[in-house]
């Protein structure tokens, strides 16, 4: 079941076309990744998601119906563009923003106090904001994001500012929400986030969608039967004599064992590779490439600014 479809969104602005009959199905449940360089439309569309703008045509549906403006309360957005009052205490601006969410002070005090103590930023409470750093201004912000429990979160490049420590701990916490109900979509540069996190994607690129699906079907639909094969000793003397089954696409030594690269050549796969260098010598491991979500992206991103690329390479 999806939690949200946006079918042929189009978005101008003057003479710029930002969405291009965007099309969008989010599982419930899921981690989705809205990916695309920069430019591309993602930051526009999660806005419209948000109810922050309106298409200038096409459709969106939020659990099977019509979005509706008091579908806001079920919803957290998390914007790339921080926006915190500076003047403000942590504490009262924090309070502010979950009563504006809907909570009772009671309420929201208790769920508060509960994130600033699993974020360590309990000594924070009367500080004013511009007194915090950038990432512990966006530990708040993420805070007040999720303080309402809403049932769709909606971050806009989450991870930007943010140590490696601080990463960990935020996508733990995306990864603890989802597990607690929630569906997630994400807008991120951070291909390795995507990897870590994400059930599906959709990537944009010119204001289109250019790519979308679970991960796993699109990291298989774009292998180039490429495997890479671990050796005791040094095996290119031997192996280079096997062109008639595979050629040889990469190697290296580790110090303690030699790792070769083998793409198989039209009409024969893995396996056959793997009975042709069995038959001259032994190996210790043997393991198909399949590439990142990052060689994915710069594969199909570049694809569009040459037409004579394929799909497939």
């Amino acid at each position: 079941m999806n939690i949200f479809n946006a079918s042929n969104i189009v978005k101008r602005f003057t003479n710029h076309l930002a969405l291009d009959n965007v099309t969008v199905s989010v599982p419930e449940g899921s981690i989705y990744g809205l990916l695309g360089p920069n430019g591309a439309g993602k930051t526009t569309f999660l806005r419209i998601i948000n109810l922050i703008t309106a298409p200038d045509s096409g459709e969106i549906y939020l659990k099977g119906r019509p979005i509706k403006n008091t579908d806001i309360n079920i919803i957290g957005y998390l914007p790339e563009e921080r926006g915190l009052y500076k003047k403000m205490k942590v504490g009262e601006q924090s309070l502010y923003l979950a009563r504006l969410k809907g909570l009772e002070k009671g309420e929201a005090i208790k769920r508060l106090k509960y994130w600033f103590e699993k974020f360590e930023i309990q000594a924070w409470w009367e500080k004013k904001v511009e007194e915090l750093s950038k990432g512990m201004q966006q530990k708040v912000q993420f805070i007040t994001t999720v303080i309402h429990r809403p049932e769709l979160l909606i971050f806009d490049e989450p991870f930007s500012g943010f140590d490696p420590i601080n990463t960990n701990l935020v996508k733990k916490e995306i990864l603890e929400l989802q597990k607690n109900g929630a569906t997630i979509i994400f807008s991120t540069h951070d291909m390795g986030s995507v990897e870590e996190l994400c059930d599906h994607i959709t990537l944009i690129n010119k204001s289109k969608t250019i790519l979308e699906g679970d991960i796993n079907k699109i990291k298989q639909s774009y292998k180039s039967n490429i495997f890479e094969i671990g050796f005791k000793n040094d095996p290119l003397n031997i192996i280079s004599k096997m062109n008639e089954v595979f050629e040889i696409a990469g190697n290296y030594n580790t110090g303690s064992a030699f790792f070769v690269k083998l793409k198989a050549n039209p009409g024969y796969t893995g396996n056959d590779i793997l009975r042709k260098v069995l038959s001259e010598m032994e190996i210790i491991s043997f393991n198909e490439v399949i590439p990142s979500m990052n060689e994915i992206f710069i594969r199909v991103v570049q694809s569009q600014t040459s037409p004579q690329s394929k799909r497939h390479e």
